[in-house]
């Protein structure tokens, strides 16, 4: 069975993400050493909390990270990991992995903040991670920020909230999901399911 590693540096729910990956049939191994990303079959990145403290606790993983990425090895972010995917945040300083071009911005106008609850997710292409997930489906979102690709392909889905944003992020193969697919019911699992398809190829 191919298995997942799920990176441990300090922010994020580990363990109901690695539930919902077992479930989506891969094997788990949680992680708090770079050395542990050595010949992983994939990688997940969750994460809650702030942008700045996370980039900070990621900092040793960044270089394995990145070797893993050019080796071609899936990596999935979600929420606050999919937002480390990118260059900087407008909530705090601190370098993102900069493996997506492009910032992650803060909600303004007269929306709430946080976004929370659940929304609308709307696939802008084809992709395998969304193979059986229907237009429209529900997801699960907690976050005052959203990213803001500078390669508008970069972006698979979007949702609205005050605006448009991009609540699916997929080039090559790093994945990201700004919702919870974890706490998302049976669109979450399926799209788990999916990575999980992806990850076996």
């Amino acid at each position: 069975m191919p298995e997942a590693t799920v990176i441990d540096y300090g922010v994020g729910n580990l363990f109901s993400m690695s539930n919902a990956l077992r479930k989506a049939g891969l094997g788990v191994e949680i992680v708090e050493e770079p050395t542990g990303l050595r010949g992983s079959d994939a990688l997940v990145l969750p994460g809650v909390g702030a942008f700045g403290a996370a980039a900070a606790n990621l900092e040793p993983f960044r270089e394995a990270l990145k070797e893993a990425v050019e080796d071609g090895t899936p990596l999935l972010g979600s929420c606050l990991g999919m937002q480390l995917l990118f260059e900087r945040s407008e909530e705090s300083p601190g370098d993102g992995l900069g493996l997506l071009p492009g910032e992650v911005k803060r909600f303004t106008g007269d929306v709430k903040t946080p976004h929370m609850g659940w929304n609308t997710v709307e696939p802008k292409r084809d992709s395998p991670l969304l193979e059986g997930v229907e237009p429209g489906s529900y997801f699960y979102f907690v976050h005052s920020y959203y990213p803001e690709p500078a390669d508008p392909r970069d972006t698979l889905a979007s949702t609205c909230y005050g605006g448009e944003f991009a609540s699916i992020v997929e080039r090559g193969t790093v994945y990201g999901t700004q919702f919870h697919p974890e706490k998302s019911g049976k669109t979450g699992a399926k799209l788990l399911a999916n990575f999980a398809g992806l990850v076996k190829r």
